[in-house]
């Protein structure tokens, strides 16, 4: 399973882990991705997401279906 996020599109960043002595390697910085079962109450069920916590936090606030409207996305498009 990749690691992306399904609604935002939130993927692992690539840079550099810099020592004091300024040597570098390379690292991965992973997005905070949640598998979360969300309750639809437009469609009275339960919907699994993998998704971001910034997402999570914005369904809270807007509700699942008008989120995805705003991103061009439908339900089909996430659901796992």
């Amino acid at each position: 399973m990749s690691r992306v996020c399904k609604i935002t599109g939130k993927k692992p960043l690539v840079g550099n882990n810099v020592s004091h002595a300024h040597n570098k390697s390379k690292r991965r910085q992973l997005p905070n991705l949640q598998n979360k079962r969300i309750f639809v109450s437009e469609l009275n069920r339960f919907v699994r997401i993998r998704i971001s916590t910034r997402a999570l936090k914005t369904i809270n606030r807007k509700g699942l279906l008008t989120y995805l409207a705003q991103k061009g996305l439908t339900l089909a498009d996430v659901e796992a």
